[in-house]
């Protein structure tokens, strides 16, 4: 496993060592939104476990990220039935 990048990061006041292939500062802002979220799970539910707040972050997070990838299949749709459209009526 030689040749990846190991950083040292802080997340919700524990400290890991991720490796990886991304750069360090990309592994560091993946960190730090974890931490972002991680924060603002806990302002709103200041009774939490740590433990819950990081399941719920992980959820808030994929929520994102399905969000973000049913747009863009969306977006996909639309341009094959664009592509289909137009060659019907070439037809």
């Amino acid at each position: 496993m030689s040749g990846q990048n190991k950083v040292d990061v802080e997340i919700f006041g524990e400290y890991y060592k991720l490796r990886g292939d991304a750069s360090p500062e990309y592994m560091m802002k993946i960190a730090r939104y974890v931490d972002q979220t991680m924060r603002k799970v806990m302002r709103r539910n200041p009774r939490l476990s740590i433990h819950k707040a990081a399941v719920l972050s992980a959820v808030n997070i994929t929520d994102e990220l399905m969000r973000i990838y049913d747009e863009d299949a969306a977006d996909v749709q639309k341009e094959e039935d664009v592509e289909n459209t137009k060659k019907q009526g070439e037809e």
